[in-house]
């Protein structure tokens, strides 16, 4: 390839890695009606998702995280003032969190809702659930097993009557006339159907459904939703969040978890002292009997004896026998507690209803301490099983720190019991000695001191056991829950999240108008058709002589036939500027060619052949075509002689000139098709007839054949003046832009021009304004514009269109809708 066909190609590489948004602008303009078509789609697919699509609310509730002793006046002082048992240690926020999202609670809430059966009603198109709206409810039999996961249809026929189909897994079919109220039985479902308020005669009219469902399934899903966090991340307080189909019935749920989580909160509070409360009441039990008899003995002794009051000596003996009586009781008591939580802690899995030392009294510091340890971290391992497996590396840490704290405890217990041990067998040394003393008082005071001493001490165990139980009676009373509601969930508070509407809406219109714009520029990226006089331009700098635009006619005359059409303009501006490329010249040889078949030459040759006839040159158009002739067609006159019967001698000069019915316009046809057009061409014959018809013809256009396809076309350019290529917008390929380059600079045929053909100027770019080339005659003017010649200065200017036609156009694959035929039309020449 020579330096300049380099250049070209290196401008053509250079030019195409801009982008022209002009182009593009032009383009989306031009197909506006794509971009109508396309939004109204979005548009309705959006409206049919917001219409039909299962509508999804978003519902919340708040919770306060209380600290110790918040807000309540200080309570736990009181209590703590009185001995009673301090409550375990408070849950974190986490802790919190973690209870809130259980399984279990989410489990023993959809239960309490009765969300087993769910209510459904079936439209056109979709199903809604019923939550709050069914116009019947089932009442299920739940001494009978259930098959869950069943779907029961039913349709009502009258206020007393309806219809019943179920399908069972089996394939098993049922269909049966139920009356309201009549029980339904079979092996796997027992039910019976009732009216409830919602049912009225409209009813009638719909079908409805119900759903029995799996509680662990669907207790499964809603601990799945069910999202819990804080609001504030240093801060306590915690928002529930739960979205669903039905938002009364997110609602619901939301709020009877929160309900039953405060419930056992508070429950799980009064465990220990409901437990204290049962170990005293025991032990009451155990000394009334006992005080009752001291009680009765007292008094007969005194009636019997009349005896009122002790001497001094007995009186202070008594005294210090009392006081180390009420001493060991008290140990005795403590002793019966130790023991109970020794064996507690070895056959408990947990610490949530351990009695604390506090209850009977018990001050030991360390005791104290490893009991609510203990306590605190049996409640960390129950919140955190909730999340987490026995394997987790937290699990693994919280067993050791009880393992070690219940060692700790039960050493720490041991110790304790053998303590009072000692100070039990103390405490009967020092009774032993004050009863020596006592045998030296005479025998009635002696008595009087035993019957006083045995109702004494069962009365001081009986009134510090009634003290305690009123103390855990108080904690009891006083027990709050940890948290505190901020705010219930209510239907004021729910919100719709999906569909989101103007959110599909703006998304339908955007991919409307997103869509055809992507398919247009993916379409012109693959596209390597020339589709604008831009594609020409930056491939080769090869004159542009002119623009054909397209045909609407049903003729390929369309000069002679519509000499006011655009498109005979179109050839008036052709004949122009090819004055100005022959530069005045009188007479002239001029090659209408292409490079493949089909690009529109014959018809481009036809009518500028016309046009130049018109005016009053002496033209002769010559048909060389002769491997696929078509002037002959053109002109509906014979084709038995013409260019290749008069080379070969068959026929004469007259014999092959043709009149056309057109003023000042010839022709020679190509003839009978030879077995060797080359070689005619090549004749000396030939070249003498050109010479005779350059001497009787002002100008001779000759249609060639295609120059891709054979040689003849460059053997005729050797007798031509001008040699014109045409090219036809969306159907040459832009490699014939490199062909027609090589011609140029590698075969030095220098008197090349390009005339593009079939232009549909509705939907081109870049041919509405300026020339082409340096033969640049505004071929367009007075086109569709007013330069005073007025509106409709073309004939086909004032040509409507009719919607039909319009579509029909511009939508190709909706031509089989349309069932009424039309005269086809010419498309420039094809």
């Amino acid at each position: 390839m020579s330096s300049a066909a380099n250049k070209i190609s290196n401008n053509y590489l250079q030019e195409e890695e801009t982008i022209d948004i002009k182009k593009y602008i032009y383009k989306f303009s031009s197909n506006w009606y794509w971009f109508v078509l396309s939004i109204f789609v979005g548009l309705s697919v959006s409206f049919l998702i917001n219409r039909y699509s299962s509508k999804q609310y978003s519902t919340s509730a708040s919770l306060l995280v209380l600290e110790k002793g918040e807000g309540y006046g200080g309570i736990e002082s009181i209590i703590s003032e009185f001995g009673a048992y301090s409550k375990a240690q408070r849950k974190n926020v986490e802790n919190q969190i973690g209870i809130l999202q259980s399984y279990t609670l989410s489990f023993e809430t959809v239960k309490e809702l009765d969300f087993q059966v769910s209510y459904w009603a079936k439209g056109r198109i979709n199903e809604s659930e019923i939550y709050t709206t069914s116009p019947f409810k089932v009442v299920l039999d739940t001494t009978k097993n259930q098959t869950i996961q069943q779907r029961v249809n039913l349709s009502f026929v009258s206020e007393t009557e309806y219809n019943l189909e179920i399908t069972y897994p089996t394939g098993k079919n049922i269909k049966k006339e139920m009356f309201f109220g009549e029980t339904y039985s079979d092996d796997f479902l027992t039910f019976r159907i009732e009216k409830n308020a919602n049912f009225s005669d409209n009813n009638e009219n719909i079908s409805y459904f119900f759903f029995l469902n799996d509680y662990y399934a669907i207790a499964r899903s809603y601990n799945k939703g069910l999202k819990v966090e804080s609001i504030f991340e240093k801060g306590t307080m915690l928002k529930l969040n739960k979205s669903g189909n039905v938002a009364q019935k997110e609602i619901d749920f939301l709020n009877k978890l929160i309900e039953i989580y405060i419930r056992r909160n508070i429950e799980e509070k009064n465990i220990s002292a409901l437990n204290t409360i049962k170990f005293i009441d025991e032990q009451l039990n155990n000394i009334i009997d006992s005080l009752q008899k001291a009680e009765r003995n007292l008094e007969r002794f005194r009636l019997n004896n009349k005896i009122i009051d002790l001497s001094k000596e007995g009186t202070s003996l008594f005294e210090k026998l009392e006081q180390q009586q009420a001493q060991k009781s008290i140990l005795e008591i403590r002793m019966k507690y130790y023991e109970y939580l020794k064996n507690y802690i070895k056959s408990k899995n947990d610490f949530k209803d351990v009695i604390t030392p506090s209850v009977i009294g018990i001050q030991d510091n360390l005791l104290n301490s490893l009991v609510a340890q203990l306590s605190a971290l049996y409640s960390e391992k129950n919140v955190t099983e909730y999340s987490a497996t026995k394997d987790n590396p937290t699990m693994e840490v919280i067993n050791l720190k009880i393992k070690n704290t219940v060692n700790a405890l039960i050493e720490n217990v041991n110790n304790i019991i053998e303590g009072a041990k000692i100070e039990i067998k103390e405490a009967d040394k020092n009774i032993s000695v004050l009863d020596q003393e006592i045998q030296k008082l005479p025998v009635t005071e002696r008595e009087l001191i035993n019957i006083q001493r045995k109702f004494d001490l069962n009365d001081n165990i009986y009134n510090f056991l009634l003290e305690k139980r009123t103390e855990a009676g108080i904690t009891k009373a006083s027990n709050i829950p940890d948290v505190k509601i901020l705010d219930s969930a209510i239907i004021q508070n729910s919100e719709q999240i999906s569909p989101k509407r103007s959110i599909n809406m703006m998304i339908g219109f955007f991919l409307g108008l997103l869509l055809p714009a992507l398919l247009i520029i993916i379409k012109d990226f693959f596209n390597d058709k020339i589709t604008d006089r831009k594609d020409v331009e930056k491939s080769t700098t090869i004159p542009i002589l002119g623009a054909i635009s397209h045909n609407t006619k049903d003729t390929d005359l369309v000069v002679q036939n519509h000499p006011k059409s655009s498109i005979s303009e179109s050839f008036r501006t052709l004949r122009t500027n090819l004055q100005y490329l022959l530069q005045g010249k009188e007479k002239a040889v001029i090659s209408i060619s292409s490079t493949i078949s089909g690009e529109g030459k014959s018809f481009c040759a036809v009518n500028l052949a016309s046009i130049i006839a018109l005016s009053n040159k002496k033209v002769l158009l010559i048909g060389l075509d002769m491997r696929k002739p078509k002037i002959h067609k053109i002109f509906n006159c014979q084709n038995n002689a013409g260019m290749s019967t008069y080379l070969i001698g068959k026929s004469s000069y007259k014999e092959i000139i043709n009149k056309t019915g057109i003023d000042n316009l010839h022709t020679i046809v190509s003839g009978p098709i030879p077995p060797n057009p080359a070689e005619l061409i090549e004749n000396k014959k030939f070249g003498e007839l050109m010479t005779r018809l350059k001497d009787e013809y002002d100008y001779i256009i000759i249609d060639t054949p295609p120059v891709a396809l054979v040689a003849d076309a460059l053997l005729i350019m050797n007798y031509t003046d001008a040699n014109i290529f045409v090219i036809r917008q969306n159907y040459s390929s832009k490699n014939v832009l490199k062909f027609v380059n090589d011609l140029r600079y590698e075969k030095n045929l220098d008197k090349i021009t390009i005339l593009i053909n079939d232009i549909d100027y509705n939907n081109a770019y870049g041919y509405k304004y300026g020339g082409y080339g340096k033969y640049s005659y505004r071929y367009k003017y007075g086109y569709r514009y007013n330069y005073g010649y007025g509106n409709g200065y073309y004939e086909d200017d004032n040509e409507s269109v009719s919607l039909i036609s319009f579509i029909k156009n511009k939508f190709p694959f909706l031509k089989k809708f349309f069932k009424k035929k039309h005269k086809k039309h010419t498309v420039n020449g094809q």
